[in-house]
């Protein structure tokens, strides 16, 4: 089953909409599309995956996803299974590329919304007061007709472009000219393990890019992306292993070499405890939406 690529504005016949959506569980597979999309999850919980990020997710969680980022939303086995006693809602606000060709964004005051919807290239998670906000104009895109959804829609990218209540979701795609020395250290270090996670990497050796000692290339990886580098080593190796599982027939211990892992059994428990799931099951679910026994 390979990443489906579809386009949301061929779907609906509409260059932007909000929908709501109310199901037993998120059924969409890892996808891309030209669209960008701000979901905001009013029901419901479990794991989700944009990019290279793997996080969980529960009611409250709001992202904006560039064009053409993989994501997927997979709830909790309790929702897949029936047993969960509330559904999988969530409010989703599309609106494609080429509205941003108006000759309004090209304005020195539309500055801030170029730079928002760049960053949403890493995606980008939205929190406290803005969010409130944000929903709030979703809702009322939802039920607005002609130009004023139009004015609502100006209004939200408003409120998102000045806020700082936003963090990046996918490390590698940060933009902080503000940061620049350190940033491009760190680019190097994002483009070694796109490049060579199915290798051995060593700290030594990662933390060499950046003329730093280990300790101080810990300590500045962590400052900047708020996850140890251990841990963002592992959430591109799980990705690279959930798109795997998903784009091709080969076996999970395949999958797992593949993806730089030295032993099935340390590949399967960090899998689990990324996604939630054993990697057999979630290729069943995946592939199926049939929900088997998380077994190995």
């Amino acid at each position: 089953m390979k990443i489906l690529e579809t386009e949301i504005a061929l779907k609906l016949n509409t260059l932007f909409t909000v929908l709501e959506r109310n199901e037993h569980f998120f059924n969409s597979p890892l996808h891309v599309h030209p669209e960008f999309e701000l979901v905001y999850v009013r029901e419901s919980f479990g794991k989700r995956i944009i990019g290279n990020g793997i996080e969980p997710f529960e009611p409250g969680d709001m992202v904006l996803i560039g064009p053409q980022l993989p994501h997927v939303w997979i709830n909790d086995e309790m929702f897949m299974e029936g047993r969960a006693d509330k559904r999988a809602r969530s409010l989703i606000l599309y609106f494609h590329p080429s509205i941003l060709e108006s000759g309004i964004f090209n304005l020195q005051e539309a500055t801030a919304i170029r730079e928002l919807l760049t960053k949403s290239g890493s995606g980008l998670s939205i929190h406290g007061v803005t969010r409130e906000k944000v929903v709030t104009l979703m809702e009322r895109i939802l039920v607005a007709k002609g130009f004023e959804k139009i004015l609502c829609l100006l209004q939200l990218l408003h409120e998102l472009s000045g806020s700082a209540d936003l963090i990046p979701l996918n490390a590698e795609e940060l933009i902080n000219h503000e940061r620049g020395k350190e940033k491009d250290r760190l680019c190097e270090v994002y483009r070694f393990v796109n490049e060579n996670f199915r290798t051995d990497i060593q700290l030594k050796d990662v933390s060499r890019l950046t003329n730093l000692t280990p300790q101080s290339f810990c300590r500045l990886f962590k400052k900047r992306n708020k996850i140890h580098f251990v841990e963002y080593l592992n959430q591109v190796r799980i990705s690279n292993a959930c798109r795997l599982l998903l784009d091709s027939d080969w076996t999970i211990s395949e999958i797992a070499y593949n993806c730089g892992y030295k032993t099935i059994s340390n590949f399967n428990k960090l899998f689990k405890e990324t996604t939630g799931y054993a990697p057999k099951h979630y290729r069943e679910v995946a592939k199926t939406g049939v929900v088997m026994d998380n077994k190995v």
